[in-house]
């Protein structure tokens, strides 16, 4: 995942927690860089695959992989960065980033990164639909996922936003050819 590395790579490690791992590479990539990561996958088999690529790895003693619903779960601690790539929780995009960014401790960090979907009326679709409803500039729970879907979703008050792009990027298809993919990437520090 390109943005990782862009968006962390001046952090200092501490605790992470990878929502919506699947198969592990971006809590790998934490672990190899000094993170002490929390893989969490609604998936068996994903963590399956996870746990053996981290053995092979030699980092599978920095990342507690952890099967959990994520709709549900509760880590019962907060993390000094809470990140997600590409998740399909079982909740409404938004209110699923309501709850990671619930989990990230004093001075850490939100990292989201997700695919771009704008929804079949243009780009302000969700918003107006925020507004005729009477939620201010906070788009409803079920409005598409945006980068200024999610960072209206943070409080001044409790963030600074750092990151909120959409970015379109091509990249090989496994048969040939190319595919245009359409991401969204927002990284917000929670005042200490």
């Amino acid at each position: 995942n390109p943005y990782l590395a862009a968006e962390l790579g001046a952090l200092l490690p501490g605790t992470a927690l990878d929502a919506g791992c699947g198969t592990g590479a971006e809590a790998l990539w934490l672990a190899e860089h000094g993170w002490q990561v929390t893989a969490a996958d609604i998936s068996a088999e994903a963590l399956a695959q996870a746990a053996a690529r981290a053995a092979s790895s030699g980092r599978a003693d920095r990342v507690q992989w952890v099967e959990a619903d994520l709709s549900s779960w509760d880590p019962g601690v907060r993390f000094d960065l809470v990140t997600t790539s590409y998740a399909h929780p079982a909740m409404p995009q938004l209110t699923f980033y309501d709850r990671l960014a619930t989990w990230v401790a004093p001075g850490g960090t939100l990292l989201i990164i997700g695919h771009l979907h704008t929804g079949e009326h243009g780009h302000d679709h969700g918003h107006e639909h925020g507004h005729e409803h009477g939620h201010g500039d906070r788009p409803p729970a079920g409005a598409p996922a945006t980068a200024r879907a999610v960072t209206a979703r943070l409080a001044d008050s409790e963030w600074d936003v750092q990151t909120a792009e959409e970015l379109h990027r091509t990249v090989l298809a496994p048969h040939g050819g190319t595919v245009a993919l359409q991401d969204f990437v927002v990284r917000a520090t929670r005042r200490g």
